[in-house]
Formats: C-alpha cells, sequence, structure tokens
C-alpha cells in the first residue's frame, strides 16, 4: 500500500511540475504574445538572426514546443517558408536548454519552494485584477510558483534508494550492459518525453534521478539524447492538421534532432569527455568519475543538452536547404497544392517609403493573384458530384481564407510602418488606396469560402442543381475571371500607366446584367415549379455572392485610377 502510495505521489508531483510549466508558459505567451509573434513574423533571410529569434523566444516563454507550434501555424498560414521555419526551430532547440539551467541552478540548489506560497499569495492578487495583462502575470506568477513546487515534492516523493534499493534495481540492472544501456535509456528518454508531452518534465525527471544516484551520469546524458527525439512529437502532431509545408516544418524538427542523436551516440564518449572537461573547468567535480557531487552532475547534464543542440545547429545550420529538399521527398505533395506566403516585405522595409510602396504593389498584386487561384477551386467545388471531393475543396476553400485574412493583416502592418515615415502627398494617396485594396480583396476571399459554404448548405439538404444552372453559374465563373484579369491587369500597370479602367467596368456590367436576368428567370422558374423553392434560394445566393465580388473587383480598379 506504502509503495501505491509513494508511486500515486510521484505522478502527483509531476502533474503539478507539469501544470506549473504549462502555466507559465502559457502566461508568458499571453503577456509578451503579440510582440514575440511579430518578432518571429518579421524574419529575414538571415540564417543567424533566424536562429536569435527561435532562441530568444523559447528562452522568454520558455516551452521548445510552443515555438515550434507557433512556427508550424505561421508556415500554415504561408507567413514562413520552409527554410525560414527550420532556422527558427534551431534556435528553439537551443531556446529550449534554458529550463534545464533554471532547474539545475535554483531548483536543486536553492530551495525556492519555501517562497512559492508566498509567491502564489502575489500571483492571487494580480490575478484578481481586471485587466487581463496583470491576470496574466498572476498567472506566471502561480505557474513559476507551481513549477518549483512540483519539482521540491518530486525530490522528496523519490524512493530511498538505500533503505530500499528493490524500487528501482530493475532500472540500475539496465545501466551496466555497455552501449546496449545507452540505447534503452534514449528510448526511455523518448517513451517519458512523448507520453509526458514535455521535454522539461523529463529532464526534471532526469536531474532527479541523476541527483538520487538512481543512474549514473552517462545514462542521464542517454535520457536527454531521447527527450530531444521525444519533443519533436509535439510539432508533428500540431502540424498533422496543417498543410504540406507545415507538416515539412515539423518534419525538419525530427530530422534535426535524430541527426544530432545519431552523430552524438557515434561519438559518445568523446562527447561525454568534452563535457567533463568543461564542468572540471568550472571548478567541479568530474562527472564521469563515481562518486562525484550531485552538483556537478547536474550541471553536466545540463552542459550535455546544452552541447549538444549548439554543436547540431552549428553542424546543419549549413544544410539547411537540404534538409527542407530531403523533408519535401519524406513528405510528396499529393494534392499538387501549392504553398502561398508573403514573397516580397517579408525583409521589412526598404531605404526610402517609395522603394517600400513598390514593395507593397508587388505584394498586392500577388494577393490578387492569389485570390484568383482561390475562385479556381470553387469553380471545381461547383461542378464536382464526388462528395470526398467537394470535402477536400471545401478544406481548401477554408484555407485559402484563413490565408487571405492573414496576408491582409500583413500588408496592412507594413503599410502602417510606411505611413510612420516621410512620404509625399502623391505616396500617401497611394498608401489610402492600397489600405482599400487589401480590405477588397480580403473580402473577395470571404466569398470564396461563402460560396463554399453555400454549397455545403446545399448539400446537407440533399438538393442540387440541374444541368441548365451550372451552366449558367459556370457562366457567371467566367465573368469572374475575366474580372479577375481586368483587375490584375490593372493592378501590375499601376496608377500611372492606365488611362481608363473601362475593361474592369465593361465586366463589371456583364455581371450586374446577368444577374438580373437570372433573378427575373429564377421568379419564372419558381411559378412554374421548375425547382424547388429551397434550391432556387442557394441559386440565387451564389448569384448573389458572384455578384458581390464583382464589385469588390471594379472596387480595386476604381481605387487605383483615383490616385490620379
Amino acid at each position: 500500500m506504502d509503495a501505491i502510495f509513494q508511486i500515486l505521489t510521484l505522478l502527483g508531483s509531476l502533474g503539478l511540475f507539469l501544470y506549473g510549466m504549462t502555466l507559465m508558459s502559457e502566461a508568458l505567451q499571453k503577456v509578451a504574445g503579440d510582440k514575440l509573434r511579430n518578432i518571429l513574423a518579421a524574419m529575414t533571410s538571415n540564417s543567424v538572426s533566424r536562429i536569435l529569434t527561435g532562441l530568444f523566444i523559447t528562452a522568454v516563454i520558455q516551452s521548445s514546443s510552443a515555438t515550434t507550434v507557433m512556427v508550424v501555424s505561421f508556415v500554415n498560414a504561408g507567413l514562413l517558408s520552409l527554410v525560414q521555419s527550420i532556422g527558427v526551430i534551431m534556435g528553439a532547440n537551443i531556446g529550449t536548454t534554458f529550463t534545464a539551467w533554471l532547474i539545475s541552478l535554483l531548483g536543486f540548489k536553492a530551495d525556492i519552494s519555501a517562497l512559492a506560497i508566498p509567491l502564489i499569495a502575489f500571483g492571487f492578487a494580480f490575478m484578481m485584477c481586471k485587466a487581463k495583462k496583470k491576470k496574466s502575470i498572476g498567472e506566471l506568477i502561480i505557474g513559476f510558483s507551481l513549477l518549483f513546487l512540483g519539482l521540491s515534492t518530486l525530490k522528496a516523493s523519490v524512493p530511498d534508494l538505500q533503505n530500499s534499493p528493490e524500487v528501482l534495481a530493475f532500472i540500475q540492472n539496465w545501466t551496466d550492459l555497455g552501449f546496449l544501456s545507452t540505447i534503452i535509456f534514449v528510448g526511455i528518454g523518448t517513451i517519458l518525453t512523448i507520453v509526458l508531452q514535455s521535454s522539461s518534465a523529463t529532464m526534471a525527471l532526469t536531474l532527479v534521478m541523476c541527483s538520487n544516484n538512481w543512474i549514473p551520469f552517462e545514462m542521464g546524458a542517454a535520457m536527454v539524447l531521447g527527450e530531444n527525439i521525444g519533443t519533436t512529437i509535439t510539432a508533428n502532431i500540431a502540424a498533422s492538421v496543417a498543410n504540406v509545408s507545415a507538416r515539412r516544418a515539423a518534419m525538419a524538427h525530427s530530422v534535426f534532432n535524430v541527426f544530432g542523436v545519431v552523430w552524438v551516440l557515434i561519438l559518445f564518449h568523446p562527447f561525454l569527455l568534452v563535457v567533463s572537461k568543461i564542468i572540471m573547468a568550472m571548478g567541479l567535480d568530474n562527472p564521469l568519475v563515481p562518486g562525484a557531487s550531485s552538483n556537478s552532475t547536474l550541471y553536466a547534464i545540463s552542459m550535455v543538452h546544452t552541447l549538444f543542440n549548439i554543436c547540431n545547429t552549428f553542424i546543419l545550420v549549413w544544410f539547411t536547404n537540404q534538409i527542407a529538399q530531403l523533408v519535401t521527398k519524406i513528405i510528396k505533395n499529393k494534392n499538387e497544392e501549392e504553398v502561398f506566403r508573403l514573397k516580397h516585405i517579408s525583409g521589412g522595409l526598404l531605404n526610402t517609403s517609395e522603394l517600400s510602396l513598390g514593395q507593397a504593389k508587388a505584394e498586392i498584386v500577388h494577393y490578387a493573384q492569389l485570390c484568383k487561384r482561390q475562385y479556381a477551386y470553387a469553380k471545381e467545388a461547383l461542378n464536382t458530384k464526388d462528395p470526398a471531393k467537394f470535402d477536400e475543396l471545401y478544406k481548401k476553400l477554408e484555407h485559402y481564407e484563413q490565408i487571405t485574412d492573414r496576408i491582409e493583416f500583413e500588408i496592412a502592418k507594413y503599410l502602417n510602418e510606411i505611413a510612420d515615415g516621410q512620404i509625399s502627398e502623391e505616396s500617401g494617396r497611394r498608401l489610402q488606396a492600397m489600405y482599400k485594396i487589401i480590405s477588397e480583396l480580403e473580402s473577395v476571399g470571404d466569398s470564396g469560402f461563402n460560396i463554399a459554404r453555400i454549397l455545403q448548405r446545399r448539400n446537407i439538404h440533399d438538393k442540387t442543381f440541374d444541368e441548365s444552372m451550372i451552366k449558367k453559374l459556370n457562366y457567371m465563373t467566367e465573368l469572374l475571371e475575366t474580372g479577375f484579369d481586368a483587375m490584375i491587369t490593372n493592378l501590375t500597370l499601376g496608377y500611372d500607366k492606365i488611362s481608363d479602367i473601362s475593361n474592369a467596368q465593361n465586366v463589371e456590367q456583364d455581371i450586374n446584367e446577368y444577374r438580373n436576368n437570372l433573378r427575373e428567370e429564377h421568379l419564372l422558374n419558381l411559378e412554374n415549379n421548375v425547382y424547388s423553392y429551397l434550391t432556387g434560394v442557394y441559386y440565387m445566393d451564389l448569384i448573389s455572392e458572384y455578384e458581390h465580388v464583382g464589385d469588390f473587383l471594379i472596387n480595386i480598379s476604381e481605387a487605383i485610377i483615383e490616385i490620379k
């Protein structure tokens, strides 16, 4: 009975540590989340800046999993390229080593748990505030306190091997099997991290086991290697529902860590020898010698984690493109869905406002082309009779709508930065026109998904369009395609090269006239019971949506000509 209680206490302590870590990480993201996201979104083509960004964000929010999930979401939205994401992930791997040092320096050397309860009182006081930021600060303080309270309880609840050596005798039996022992403990570290979904929790367990002499330093180092493999699971889970590029980013995280573990295992003893030399240079005992102080063992385990990630990053940073090619081959694009991202403004502002406006214009043209491609999928969704194919297209249209929302936000943010500088009156008019254009393009993206939802509701109610209705709707989409072409042409030429927008006006007039004809025809068809009332509702909803898109397109061309 005592053994069961001891195991439950151990699990409860681990749960408290994990909850504290999660609460602290989430609170930090709430306090500084927007700033961190802005830093992450403003990646340049510089490999060093990517690594430093990943390192900084992970060190701040104390969670490499949170950083990698954030990176995956940005790749999914098309705001980071695969190559950029790999650099950030490398930095995140270095940043996560701060947790191990935090635990080693504070969790074992000083009894922070004595201050935990008073700190929770401070945290609770902040939690009582109405301001969201102060509440988040309260959560941060409480999370920090619970983390070390859990670690303290974890240390106190572990079995005393001197008095009851049989409790973990089975683990000790695995420590003297040579290289096989190393592989076994790499597996233990991997499995524990997968189960706990936190490399920090497994690291805490490893430090406790080493400080209590359950396992020697070498086996603790092997567990650290396993933790680096296990931690990639979180990003892969997050990416499992994302697009191809996001799944590749998560896979790159796995490739990075697995490669690192392989080369360190090959050079395991020389690697540990280097770690021991560093620890002895710090004035501590040699962790490879039996009977070394617990402090030297703790610092050595943390050094293994840090040195592994720094060396691995230094080796692989030169092969970022090759890693991208490898994961592209591993995760093939079965649906041949293109990856869209910011192409022209991801590097930040240029030297002058005029050049920056040129960049913004190029990005807006790309944005318009993206919107046009969305409607190609909408046309497919209209014409398909296969439910599985429709579901696939529906998801694509939903994804495109999310991308158009995000790109509008990123371009608007860039235009805000331009507006903060010194610009001419003419540039001011261009800037105002660009704000209007991206707003209209975002509405075009919304309408693309609205079309998908109308078709989905039609399918749910088991209604179908006859061949005549499909033919007329297809003609409407052809008119829209012509409208898109006119709008993109006008955007590309710009206000200084076009004298009128008759190409766009003519298409908009054709769309309105055709809509009016179909509306009159629809009323006659209802009187003659050509189709059911509900079918007619979905039919006219689609026609209205197409007509709205035509309005958005002409608004864009009008915004261009109004700059003059």
